[in-house]
């Protein structure tokens, strides 16, 4: 293997890079990135480079001395790949022949239909996004988030800490709730109210009013939301869109192996585009979260370099944090095969306990609200538990 070209420049794509060096390649390594910038940290978008804590270099995943050997190629998107000859064809109208392929192009932001011309509506995926979000609530008094989910609830929290008059439009029962549960959502819930954040539960947004910049939101109950900056949260899809065509099997990302390995020889996934087959469960599915990407780089790397020989070890639970106000919620395992949840520690009342779930007698899942240490024990239990396939 001479060649090995990394299409995606974000995480994912830069751990890879750096699993294929340390793990023997000593070929040419190119990474292929759509933007402009390297690599750089997303967790903080949403809220310390939000608030102006930090600022861009802060963001950098890249150590000062740091070497690998690696050509660059950024500020240019993969439009198309031939598969079989594992051609990638760029936006700049040139096209690159590897003999391994990784596809690491993340996923983006869904947008509401009809708002595109409207200055003040923001996603929030990108350097460029929180650039553009942080210029605007810094002369904004009134902020409506659509969508619960772990940005929409980021830049809420993130957003009254600012001072902004903020309403979050949930169409479910709580914030975060598809991932903790309803029960423990209703918790985050107590959380966003209590520090003044204006929750609309179970509602739809039918449009985004104004003419030239949005001035408000209107719901199917005719509610009329007025605001002066609206980000649109609403979950994110898979950067696939130029691999159709290619001969890689698709569904929702990428569909790949316990080992990130694709349907075509010599090309592995890894990511936010990437739907690994997860054995435990019995079906593929996207991991969404930075350790993901961690965890299964090297992995990725190794099925690469092997041609697919290498056994990985059986995958983790899916973790994540989120940082909201001055609460750090954690979070390992799926809420969903739980059939109890139990408070273990601590007083959810005051936003500092540690929720178990369990499927009858077994831990499928825990939930820490600041409570760091003792949901790294709990954290290491469930990661070492005996492994049970669907």
């Amino acid at each position: 293997m001479k060649t090995v070209c990394v299409v995606g420049a974000s995480l994912a794509g830069l751990l890879t890079a750096r699993a294929l060096r340390s793990q023997g390649y000593g070929g040419r390594l190119v990474v292929v990135g759509a933007e402009e910038h390297r690599p750089y940290d997303r967790p903080p978008l949403s809220k310390d480079f939000l608030k102006g804590v930090i600022g861009e270099s802060d963001l950098a995943l890249e150590g000062g001395g740091e070497q690998q050997d690696i050509d660059w190629r950024l500020g240019v998107a993969a439009t198309g790949l031939d598969a079989t000859a594992r051609r990638i064809t760029l936006s700049d109208g040139t096209s690159l022949v590897a003999d391994g392929i990784v596809i690491a192009t993340g996923a983006a932001a869904r947008t509401l239909p009809g708002t595109e011309a409207l200055r003040g509506v923001h996603t929030l995926r990108t350097l460029d996004d929180a650039r553009a979000l942080r210029a605007d609530l810094a002369t904004a008094r009134r902020l409506v988030v659509i969508g619960g989910g772990f940005i929409g609830a980021e830049v809420a929290a993130t957003a009254r800490e600012l001072g902004l008059d903020v309403t979050l439009v949930e169409s479910g029962e709580a914030p975060l709730a598809a991932v903790v549960g309803p029960t423990m959502g209703r918790v985050i819930a107590d959380l966003h109210e209590r520090r003044g954040v204006r929750l609309v539960r179970h509602a739809y947004v039918t449009e985004v009013t104004g003419t030239d910049r949005a001035d408000g939101v209107r719901l199917a109950d005719g509610t009329h939301l007025p605001a002066d900056v609206v980000v649109v949260g609403i979950g994110a899809v898979p950067s696939t869109g130029w691999l159709h065509g290619s001969g890689v099997e698709l569904g929702d990302g990428v569909l790949c192996d316990e080992g990130g390995g694709t349907s075509a020889p010599g090309i592995v996934a890894v990511g936010d585009c990437a739907a690994w087959y997860d054995p435990v469960r019995g079906r593929h599915h996207r991991v969404e979260h930075w350790t993901g990407a961690r965890q299964r780089a090297a992995v990725a790397a190794a099925t690469l370099l092997s041609a697919g020989t290498a056994r990985p070890e059986p995958a983790r639970p899916a973790y994540f944090w989120s940082d909201q106000f001055d609460v750090k919620i954690q979070f390992i395992g799926h809420a969903g095969d739980a059939d109890t949840v139990t408070v273990e520690e601590g007083d959810p009342a005051d936003h500092s306990f540690l929720a178990a779930y369990r499927q009858g007698d077994r831990l499928v899942a825990v939930l820490g609200v600041n409570q760091v240490r003792l949901f790294t024990r709990w954290r290491r239990h469930l990661e070492t538990a005996p492994v049970q396939t669907g």
